[in-house]
Formats: structure tokens, sequence, C-alpha cells
């Protein structure tokens, strides 16, 4: 018998099985299985090195974001603000009302006041160019479509930029009318606040506005009203009527089918829709992807 037990403890040892002999007197049981280790009461949970680098990651990575989203928004109203004044030719404010209408939207959209004061001086400039408006059409994958709305001093160069970007990530510019047919253009007024629909409703009429649709905004705590374009100014008067001064006003399109498309297709035109927005002519990009 003691033959035997002592080849079962070698057999065992050597299998590298999971089982513990303990002695020639006692069966061998499965630890892994039904050895369970309580945490001690004084023991804490630590993050690991690697887990703290990806959150780390994660956080410079979305205010590296954030920081490029102001700095658009920044750049975008400084061409603005400048072909305001060249258009209303005076860099007057309470003289040029466009000027000082876009100064309005420029402080809620907290541009700093040097950036508008720099703006307004340059425009003045000889050797500072004139903007102008255009939109590109395109096509992204799974039936996905873009209006790509620019603002330049150099056509030329917004042309090629937004053609060559489109075109490295595989989508494909469209003939001019192909797309915007799918679109509605609309007046849009964003918020930093959740708005009573009914209230609103009674400062739209009362602003002599036809045309609204509420939505909740991109971020938490906010709204956006869609109306028509020629009612954008007096929706915004609305607004500022319920004490939302810092409300900002623009002109989007939106729309009239939007798609669906597959994770994949998703990730794909949300890359071109990145890209183009990286481009110093590119004002915004729309799109008609309901996910």
């Amino acid at each position: 018998m003691k033959f035997v037990n002592a080849i079962v403890a070698a057999c065992l040892v050597g299998s590298g099985s999971a089982f513990t002999f303990v002695s020639n007197k006692q069966y061998a049981r499965p630890t892994g299985a039904l050895t369970v280790e309580e945490p001690q009461p004084h023991e804490t949970a630590r993050l690991s090195p690697l887990f703290m680098g990806r959150a780390a990651a994660v956080r410079a990575a979305t205010k590296g974001k954030s920081d490029a989203k102001k700095a658009k928004t920044n750049a975008l109203y400084g061409k603005k603000i400048i072909m305001a004044v060249k258009a209303g030719g005076s860099p007057d404010p309470n003289a040029n009302r466009a000027l000082g209408d876009l100064i309005k939207q420029a402080k809620a959209a907290s541009v700093p006041v040097d950036n508008i004061n720099r703006a307004i001086k340059r425009a003045s400039e000889a050797n500072v160019g004139d903007f102008a408006e255009s939109t590109f059409e395109a096509y992204g994958f799974g039936g996905a479509s873009f209006v790509i709305n620019v603002l330049s001093d150099n056509a030329n160069r917004a042309t090629s930029d937004v053609k060559s970007t489109v075109g490295k990530r595989n989508g494909k510019i469209a003939e001019s009318g192909s797309v915007l047919f799918m679109y509605d253009r609309k007046g849009k007024v964003e918020v930093a606040a959740e708005l009573d629909e009914e209230e609103l409703l009674m400062a739209a009429i009362d602003a002599g506005c036809d045309d609204m649709e509420l939505l909740p905004g991109d971020e938490d705590g906010t709204s956006v009203i869609y109306t028509d374009p020629k009612e954008a100014a007096m929706m915004l008067e609305a607004v500022n009527s319920l004490g939302h001064e810092e409300a900002k006003i623009s002109l989007s399109y939106i729309s009239k089918a939007p798609v669906e498309c597959t994770e994949e297709e998703f990730e794909k035109n949300m890359e071109i829709i990145d890209a183009l927005e990286e481009l110093d002519d590119v004002d915004s990009v729309e799109h008609n992807m309901s996910n």
C-alpha cells in the first residue's frame, strides 16, 4: 500500500496537475477549483500602471479635441468678422449691424475679446484677402452623404484640399445639387440650457416666428432650435427674451431622409468628417447619418 501511495504522489507531482497531495493518508483535492482567497479588510484596489496610462491618454486626446474645436471656432469667427467689416464698410459695430450681431455671437461662443478686436483691425489691412463661402457635396459609405461648408480667401486651395481629403479616404465628391436636394436649409439657435417648449413657443409667437422645432443639444443640459432661415434672427430674439443672452445662431443643412450605417461604415465616414474639419478652410460638415 505504501508503494502504491508513493507512485500516486510521484505521478501527481510529475504531471503538473492542479491537485495537491497532502500525505499518504489523505486523498488528493482540487485546489484550483475549490480554494477561494477572500480579500483582506485592509487591502485596497489599485489601478495598474497600464490602466492609468490608458486613462491619461484618453484625457489627453479629449483635451486635444476640445482645444482644436475651440481654435476652430475662434478662427471661424475671425474670418466672419473680417467679411462683415468689409461688406458693411465700417469697423464700428454700432454703424455696422451685421458686425454687431457677429460680435455678440462670438462672445456667446467664448471667443476672446482680443481675437475679436484683432480680426476687426485685420479687416482694414491691405494684404488681407476677401473671404468667400462655398459648399461641396460628397458621398461616404453605406449611403452616407456630406455637405461641406467652406469659408476661404483662396478658392483654389480650398477646392484642392477638400477633394484630396475626401478622395484619400475613399469617399467621392458629388456633382453640385446631387446631395443638397436631400437636405433642408434651416436656421439654428443653440442654447446652453434646457428650454421649456411651451415658454419658448409663446416667446417665438410674440417674436413673429411661425416655424419651430426644439430638440436636445449634443451636450447634456443644452437645447437646439431649428426654424425657417428667414426667422432665425427673430427666434434668437425670442430666446434672448427668456434670459438666454449667449445663444448662438447659424444656418444648417438638415437631412430629409437620415440613414443608419453599420458600425464599420460609420467609423469610416467619421474619419472623413474629422479630416475635413481639421482643414483651416472648412467651416463645418453636415451629414445624413442617424447613428
